[in-house]
């Protein structure tokens, strides 16, 4: 099926909305994806392609060629002034890409992060991408968050969205995988003398306020990184990745040769 636009039309406008507006997001259950690799991950990992919005003027390059071949779905010819108004860059394709169901059984295996509460959406992405390099099973977000499906929380995965399993939970969930380990600069052991060879939770605080209580509650330890210079404490972000090496690293160490 082949369309195209050429003026800000409905369509164009539903469109445009998910771009900034959380709530059409969720009701419509799709978000906008740009780039070759998220683009390329998104399909091979058969997540839903709803569109392919391409450009109408100009030649298109040989990937954006052999995707509209490739995916059966909607085909979008759009003008080039309305594409860039989509677009955080000069771009010649974006995806119009379902959302994932939040289900907790999405997210399996023996390391799990939990990020929670956190208000960057950036911060957000780069610990998706942190978490999949190292080995996590999935994401859980936790609380009123920054969204998943926002931007720049896709643009900062660079595609990790679309190979980790990462769900939405209004509370705290139960089941998690083995010791529920937290993060906080306040926290009664390094983090390097814990075992993390075994299933593990890793618990990553609000970015101001840290853990909150009832997830400081479920932690089984809190752990803390050492840090020196001038800094005060780390990003969320940068914790939870310096947290994720760690744990990697203990389990390749562990691993037999």
């Amino acid at each position: 099926m082949a369309l195209t636009i050429s003026t800000r039309n409905a369509r164009f406008q539903q469109w445009e909305a998910l771009l900034t507006n959380r709530s059409k997001r969720h009701r419509a259950g799709e978000f906008l994806v740009q780039g070759v690799r998220p683009i390329t991950l998104a399909v091979r990992e058969g997540w839903p392609i709803h569109a392919l919005i391409h450009r109408s003027g100009g030649a298109l390059s040989r990937w954006a060629l052999e995707l509209l071949s490739a995916v059966e779905t909607l085909q979008v010819a759009m003008a080039d002034e309305l594409l860039e108004e989509l677009a955080e860059k000069e771009t010649e394709l974006i995806a119009v890409v379902g959302q994932r169901p939040d289900d907790l059984a999405r997210v399996g295996g023996d390391l799990v992060v939990v990020f929670d509460r956190p208000t960057s959406p950036g911060n957000l992405g780069t610990l998706i991408r942190s978490a999949d390099a190292f080995g996590a099973s999935g994401m859980i977000v936790t609380g009123h968050a920054a969204d998943i499906y926002d931007p720049k929380a896709v643009r900062a995965s660079t595609g990790s969205l679309f190979t980790l399993p990462v769900i939405r939970a209004d509370r705290t969930p139960s089941g998690l995988p083995g010791r529920v380990v937290g993060l906080d600069e306040e926290g009664t052991v390094e983090l390097a003398e814990l075992d993390l060879t075994g299933p593990t939770t890793l618990v990553v605080g609000n970015e101001t306020h840290g853990m909150s209580a009832a997830w400081r509650a479920a932690c089984d330890v809190v752990a803390y990184i050492p840090i020196g210079g001038g800094a005060s404490s780390l990003n969320a972000a940068a914790a939870g990745t310096v947290a994720l090496y760690e744990t990697a690293r203990q389990r390749k160490s562990h691993r037999p040769h």
